[in-house]
C-alpha cells in the first residue's frame, strides 16, 4: 500500500489514471444501448439524464471500493483502491456527466479539477488553480484525486437522440509539467462564462488537443441503434 501519494512518480500517476480511463471505457462499454434507449424514452432534461446514466452505469461496474465518504461537485464519487501489480494506492474517484451538442469540448468547473489553468484568454496569460486538492485526505489517509468526465453527445436536432459518449480523464495536478506547463502549451479553451455578470470561471477541455499530448486520455463509443450495437474500440 502507497501511503504516501507524494512518493509516486509521474509515470506512476500515469498508469493509475490510465487504468481508471479503461475501467471507465469498459463500463460505457457493458452498459450497451441502454444509455441511447434512456436518453431517447426519458422526458427529463439532457443533463439530468446524463448523470443518472453515468451513477447507474458505474454502480454496475463499482470495482474495489474504500468504506470512506469523499465530497466534490461531481455526479458520481468514490473512495476506492487501485490495484496494480506492484502497488496498492487509494483513489478519490470524481466523475462528472457533461451532455452537450458539441462533440469537440467539454464545459469545466473548477471545482472539479485539481490542475492550475494555464491558457491565453483575451491576450494575456491566465493561472487559475483548480479547487480540488491533488491529493485528498480522509481520516488521516491519503488518496491519489483523480477527475474524469463522461461526455454525452446528442444530436443537433434533436437533444434525446444520443450519438457518442467520450470518456475523459484529465491529469492529475501533479502531472501540470507534462500537459499544461504555461498558458503556450495548452489543451485547455476558454469557457461559457461571463466575468462582468459576477459568474464562476469555467473553462473547456478540447479533446483533440489533450488526446495529442496522451491518446489515451480520450475515449470514444458510438451509438448505431440500427446495428443494435454500442461501438467502441480502446485507443492507445
Amino acid at each position: 500500500m502507497v501511503e504516501d501519494i507524494s512518493t509516486l512518480t509521474e509515470d506512476q500517476i500515469e498508469d493509475i489514471e490510465k487504468q481508471t480511463t479503461r475501467w471507465l471505457f469498459q463500463a460505457v462499454l457493458d452498459f450497451g444501448l441502454e444509455a441511447y434507449e434512456i436518453f431517447l424514452r426519458s422526458p427529463d432534461e439532457v443533463q439530468d439524464i446524463a448523470e443518472d446514466v453515468t451513477r447507474e452505469l458505474l454502480d454496475r461496474l463499482s470495482g474495489y471500493t474504500v468504506p470512506q465518504r469523499i465530497y466534490g461537485t461531481v455526479d458520481y464519487k468514490k473512495a476506492r483502491y487501485v490495484i496494480l501489480p506492484e502497488r496498492l494506492v487509494r483513489q478519490a474517484l470524481f466523475v462528472d456527466s457533461k451532455a452537450e451538442k458539441s462533440k469537440a469540448t467539454a464545459t469545466i468547473q473548477m471545482s472539479q479539477i485539481s490542475l492550475h489553468v494555464r491558457q491565453i484568454r483575451a491576450g494575456s496569460p491566465l493561472d487559475e488553480p483548480g479547487l480540488l486538492p491533488k491529493i485528498s485526505v480522509y481520516n488521516g489517509k491519503q488518496y491519489l484525486t483523480t477527475t474524469a468526465f463522461l461526455h454525452f453527445n446528442y444530436a443537433k436536432e434533436n437533444e434525446h437522440l444520443l450519438k457518442a459518449v467520450t470518456v475523459c480523464c484529465l491529469p492529475n495536478g501533479l502531472l501540470q509539467g507534462r500537459y499544461n506547463p504555461n498558458a503556450l502549451d495548452s489543451f485547455w479553451r476558454a469557457g461559457r462564462d461571463a466575468p462582468t455578470l459576477g459568474e464562476d470561471f469555467r473553462v473547456r477541455v478540447n479533446f483533440d488537443a489533450l488526446k495529442s499530448k496522451a491518446n489515451w486520455r480520450v475515449q470514444r463509443i458510438e451509438y448505431h441503434p440500427d446495428l443494435g450495437q454500442c461501438i467502441g474500440v480502446w485507443s492507445e
